[in-house]
């Protein structure tokens, strides 16, 4: 079966052939907002979770004569945008001449290409708005790859906009010129080439709806320039016609009961909620079927905050990194109720091994999802929240939260047993402490960015998520990197919430250009540099299963030399720059950063270097083989197995 965001919408090739191509002409201004009637989002409360829309309807507006550059501004301004994170290029330098004109549309000009699309991202994972990324043709598009592929695995909606060289010259190897559609094919929802400037509004549309529609995620328009330069008829909205794409929303209500009769019939039954219920703004409906049922629950890296952290019945995180109360009610349920989760092998572990007396339930927007790695006794399509309320309203009348009780006492034993914890190194400073009191300090209203290592598991760990879009990370691509442009991307988004990128010092290495924009475009984002002088996650794996033979993982960030030295580079970026090194400096440092609004800061945080993410299932093993230190694994695993199971 192809995947939901892998179909064609048109069922068609998109490639269009340009006729009468005018000559190149100086670019002229763009109509006054007068002249076009935009298609403007409306505000929407977040706080329940907000989720991609479609493209409302607008009134017609009339035709104007406009450049193929110009028609893009519009469109852009008619679907909503209000931001642009991009580098200008030979091949989308005419579309940068109407942008400046533009009222509706702010431009950020990054440092790299990298930085606009993670920016993208963390400006969609805030709101729920479709994120808008810009490059020129070949470095500057094939530079948005990672990013793109990023949002795809994590079902982030954004759309890239790439020029390209002249559509005579495409297949020359002309100067500038990369393949960037099909590069992007495996990684993108669906993507277009325009040569010609007619057809550029109806791709944005189409662009926007796919992104946001179904299972979001990015969607790439590649756009030559000479489509860009060409005179065109400017109307909105233009004819889209999508007739292989009809994600389908609302469960079907025959599975919706054979689900309700697994749940009933159930006495082990856990919530295993993923991602996908973040994505579809299903937070409080996922609360109101909590309490209904009873039934404890776990939520996925990726789904941190779908249900607040401090909900009596929320086990944790599963997985690799996750809670031993998450990771064993899993193993030892009778039902999964699986909302928006793809049983991802950092989630299962050894798959053959992977909750083996559990039926499952799974709920998916995307198809393609269900029975890929584990088996459904009830495969349910849908959209999480559509799909939640079915089950509420098929449960209400006769659910008995009493059938679960002895499994609640067993899984708040297990809580109480085993919670995740740190030790306190008899010297230097602890990681986690360090990113629990941030948490602690700054509160549930931030939204907290991660970058990829240990920093970002214990990031997961040791803050309470208590609101949906409050945590960000790269799940699914691990992409180092992420944390300080995505955060950009937030705070751009919701600049009156305070913005932690919490990053390794491996991490911020690689984008930390992006502090440049910020400084410059007023996005005072706040930087917590975990600085364990190495890259901590190849370190921790090098310690345990290679002997201790560390190799290329020092940094050489904080042990002897500061190469770099961090407080150094953020004041030459003309951030506020500071260190803490001991753990009676802690809340103090943390304090001042908060007390600065104005201009981002930076802070180096030189931790303990031998610090391990625990717990821990190593990779490929089953989860039964769940560790909450090193050696240390829970007792009924080695002493009790029988009285479980």
């Amino acid at each position: 079966m192809p995947r939901e965001r892998h179909t064609d919408p048109a069922d068609q090739e998109q490639v269009t052939t340009v006729t009468n191509v005018q000559a190149p002409k100086a670019a002229s201004r763009i109509p006054s907002p007068a002249q076009v009637t935009p298609l403007q989002h409306k505000a929407r409360d977040r706080s329940a979770g907000d989720v991609p829309q479609a493209l409302p309807d607008t009134p017609p507006t009339p035709p104007i004569q406009v450049t193929g550059a110009q028609s893009l501004v519009l469109s852009l301004e008619s679907v909503g945008v209000d931001t642009v994170f991009g580098i200008p290029g030979g091949a989308i330098l005419p579309a940068y001449d109407p942008l400046l004109d533009s009222v509706k549309v702010r431009h950020i000009l990054v440092r790299h290409e990298q930085g606009a699309g993670h920016a993208a991202e963390g400006y969609a994972s805030a709101t729920g708005k479709v994120g808008v990324c810009m490059a020129t043709s070949g470095p500057g598009a094939t530079n948005l790859v990672t990013a793109i592929a990023d949002a795809f695995l994590d079902s982030v909606p954004i759309v890239a906009i790439t020029g390209q060289v002249n559509s005579k010259t495409i297949g020359t190897d002309a100067f500038q010129e990369a393949d960037i559609r099909g590069i992007t094919m495996p990684i993108t929802k669906h993507n277009f080439l325009i040569t010609n400037a007619d057809e550029i509004p109806s791709a944005i549309a189409a662009a926007f709806h796919i992104a946001a529609t179904g299972r979001p995620g990015p969607v790439l328009v590649d756009i030559s320039k000479d489509a860009l330069t060409a005179k065109t008829t400017f109307s909105w909205p233009p004819q889209v016609d999508l007739p292989g794409y009809r994600p389908v929303t609302r469960p079907h209500p025959k599975q919706i009961k054979a689900a309700a009769e697994l749940i009933r019939a159930a006495k082990k039954p856990v919530l295993y909620i993923g991602g996908g219920a973040i994505r579809s703004g299903a937070s409080e409906s996922l609360k109101e079927l909590v309490e209904l049922t009873q039934i404890p629950l776990v939520t996925t890296l990726m789904a941190r905050g779908a249900v607040p952290d401090t909900h009596p019945l929320h086990l944790g995180m599963p997985g690799m990194h996750g809670s031993v109360p998450a990771v064993t009610a899993l193993q030892k349920a009778d039902l999964l109720i699986t909302l928006g989760a793809r049983f991802d092998d950092r989630v299962t572990g050894d798959l053959a091994s992977f909750a083996p007396e559990a039926k499952v339930i799974h709920a998916d927007i995307d198809p393609a999802e269900i029975s890929k790695n584990r088996q459904a006794d009830v495969p349910i399509v849908g959209d999480i929240d559509e799909v939640v309320r079915e089950l509420i309203g098929a449960l209400k009348d006769d659910i008995d939260p009493s059938r679960f009780t002895p499994w609640r006492e067993r899984t708040t034993g297990w809580k109480r047993d085993f919670p995740v914890g740190y030790t306190t190194p008899e010297e230097g400073l602890s990681p986690q402490y360090v990113i629990e009191r941030i948490g602690a300090l700054t509160g549930p209203d931030a939204t907290y960015v991660a970058g990829v290592g240990q920093h970002q598991m214990w990031a997961a760990q040791f803050v309470d998520y208590e609101r949906p879009n409050s945590w960000l990370n790269s799940g699914g691509a691990g992409t180092m990197g992420y944390s300080v442009p995505a955060a950009m991307g937030a705070k751009t988004a919701e600049p009156d919430r305070t913005v932690w990128a919490i990053d390794g010092d491996g991490c911020f290495q690689m984008t930390n250009q992006e502090l440049a924009t910020c400084v410059i475009n007023n996005i005072p984002i706040k930087v917590a540099i975990i600085n364990n002088s190495s890259l901590g996650m190849v370190r921790q794996w090098q310690t345990l299963f290679y002997n201790e033979r560390y190799s290329n993982t020092d940094l050489h960030t904080a042990i002897g030399a500061r190469v770099p030295d961090f407080v150094k580079l953020a004041d030459a970026y003309g951030c506020v720059g500071l260190r803490c090194e001991r753990a009676e400096d802690v809340d103090a440092t943390i304090a001042k950063a908060l007390e600065i609004n104005d201009v981002p800061v930076v802070i180096d945080f030189v931790v303990e270097r031998d610090a391990m993410v625990w717990p821990m299932v190593p990779a490929g093993v089953s989860n039964d083989m769940v560790t909450v230190a090193r050696s240390m694994a829970p007792v009924w695993d080695r002493e009790s197995e029988g009285e479980d199971d």
